[in-house]
């Protein structure tokens, strides 16, 4: 009997806690960009103990994420989906934060539709970002983000470069559009007896979180992290916990919500900027 497969996609701190966190009794497929950086990585996986395989992907290309998607089920029964690939305003453009953290999320969730076992599931990794954006959507554009087919999306209006003032509000606004795209994604999903959510962490201590403390907006930065209850940094180990939870039996009756881990810093900064405060 083959094992169930699960593929997370993307292996930079959040993927490795969550591939360890949830690879013991499955078959992992794990992908990300760099072909010589994952075959390593994998390496190591497999030198631990874990059935893993590697599959080089640029989730921007619908062909490589079509490919990996025949390549999991090629695997096994794919049962569990975590995407947690993307790029940050420190290391990347805003034509990059667009095509990674917008057409990415987009082209895995149509994609593994297709592929996922009845009783599945999938968890994005969003961020907190998201509940940031300042610009109000229009109902037009925010029914775009969330029904425009993932190659029609590539070439939206909605991803001009010229829309967004800096990397920030370009992250804030994709980090929105795929919380919007992962609720839109329910009804295909249930049709598959599978669930979806996504999970929106604050600053967590990965190398794409540290690289925000020193980067443009590392004033904003900080003072989520002071403000917050918790009052630190998060850990890539909480986040495989939260995201371990949603895709588990105990989560069957959550699918098309977002799950906050930020230590409560949107809270504190939704009361600090209350009317009459």
């Amino acid at each position: 009997m083959r094992k169930n497969v699960t593929v997370v996609i993307g292996y930079g701190g959040m993927g490795r806690a969550i591939s360890r966190r949830l690879g013991a009794d499955a078959r992992l497929l794990i992908a990300d960009l760099s072909a010589e950086s994952l075959d390593g990585s994998v390496a190591q996986l497999v030198a631990d103990g874990f059935d893993a395989t590697a599959k080089p992907t640029d989730v921007t290309s619908p062909e490589s994420v079509a490919e990996l998607a025949n390549s999991a089920s090629a695997l096994g029964p794919i049962t569990r989906i975590v995407h947690t690939a993307g790029v940050s305003p420190a290391q990347a453009s805003i034509e990059q934060i667009l095509a990674v953290d917008v057409v990415g999320p987009a082209l895995v969730l149509e994609e593994f539709a297709a592929h996922v076992q009845p009783g599945g599931a999938a968890v994005v990794i969003a961020s907190n970002a998201g509940h940031m954006y300042g610009r109000a959507l229009s109902p037009a554009d925010e029914w775009a983000l969330m029904t425009l087919p993932a190659r029609q999306l590539i070439a939206s209006p909605l991803l001009n470069t010229d829309r967004y003032q800096d990397r920030a509000t370009a992250y804030q606004f994709a980090k929105l559009a795929t919380q919007l795209r992962v609720r839109a994604a329910v009804p295909r999903w249930g049709e598959r007896a599978a669930r979806v959510n996504s999970v929106s962490p604050g600053v967590i201590a990965t190398a794409m979180g540290r690289a925000e403390l020193t980067g443009a907006d590392q004033q904003l930065v900080h003072q989520l992290i002071a403000g917050s209850p918790a009052g630190r940094m998060g850990t890539a180990e909480e986040i495989a916990g939260a995201v371990d939870f949603l895709l588990s039996p105990s989560a069957s009756f959550i699918t098309g919500a977002d799950l906050l881990v930020d230590g409560g810093a949107i809270a504190t900064l939704a009361l600090a900027y209350a009317p009459g405060t």
